[in-house]
């Protein structure tokens, strides 16, 4: 069944799609009045009997409606700028496994590093693919995805979170020997094709972040975050 997001509350039992939504449903989708979509606002989805298909706009009118089946767990990924469209990929997968936010950072083996404003002019892209995504796999939100922050800007940002974590080539506690909080939010720190310097490291651990080890095989930085969410999304209940 098509997946739509709102962005305002159902009026007299129905939502109004506008714009893109609403020509895909009537152009490419060539849906008919009377079939069905789903609408999700704010972590629900709504069953809705398609009423009316305009240009721009169609009437779904509500049928039934119940939770959205997101992970209990909130995880944000912290993912070092990784070269080329390597970042997009992982964006997409990330949302599929169920990541609330991704957050590119700017570590010191980087090898892309574009301006902050050369970057913002990518964000609506980054951002449709995550919209894809959420539709695609069945989300309740469409995760956010943020502009470029420093190393430690994220070292504090993640110290608003129950649990951070950094995937360090070099050793750590495994994945599974963690303690993960009930419902509440975890952090993850991935580098980019360089890995992380020992002092940035170092700086993680003193900042309260947990290092660990995904294993004796070297992993790539766009394979690293998707094994990482994958193996905390299986822990806590949530694959």
């Amino acid at each position: 069944m098509p997946r739509f997001f709102a962005s305002e509350p159902p009026e007299n039992g129905a939502f109004i799609i506008a714009g893109d939504d609403a020509r895909h449903i009537g152009r490419s989708l060539r849906m008919a009045v009377g079939e069905e979509i789903t609408v999700c606002f704010e972590r629900r989805d709504y069953i809705c009997r398609l009423e009316k298909i305009g240009g721009d706009s169609a009437v779904a009118k509500i049928l039934s409606e119940e939770p959205s089946k997101e992970p209990t767990v909130a995880l944000t990924l912290y993912q070092a700028l990784p070269k080329a469209d390597k970042l997009e990929l992982i964006i997409q997968k990330a949302v599929e496994l169920g990541a609330v936010k991704i957050v590119p950072v700017m570590t010191r083996r980087c090898v892309a590093r574009p301006e902050g404003a050369q970057f913002s002019k990518k964000l609506d892209r980054l951002g449709r693919i995550a919209a894809e995504a959420a539709k695609q796999s069945g989300r309740g939100i469409i995760p956010e995805v943020s502009g470029i922050i420093s190393f430690e800007e994220c070292l504090e940002n993640i110290k608003n979170l129950d649990l951070g974590i950094i995937c360090y080539e070099k050793g750590g506690k495994r994945l599974n020997e963690l303690s993960y909080p009930d419902g509440g939010s975890v952090g993850v720190i991935v580098g980019s094709e360089g890995g992380f310097e020992p002092y940035e490291a170092e700086k993680a651990r003193e900042s309260g972040v947990t290092p660990v080890w995904l294993g004796d095989r070297i992993l790539r930085c766009e394979t690293a975050p998707l094994a990482a969410i994958s193996i905390i999304m299986n822990i806590t209940g949530n694959m």
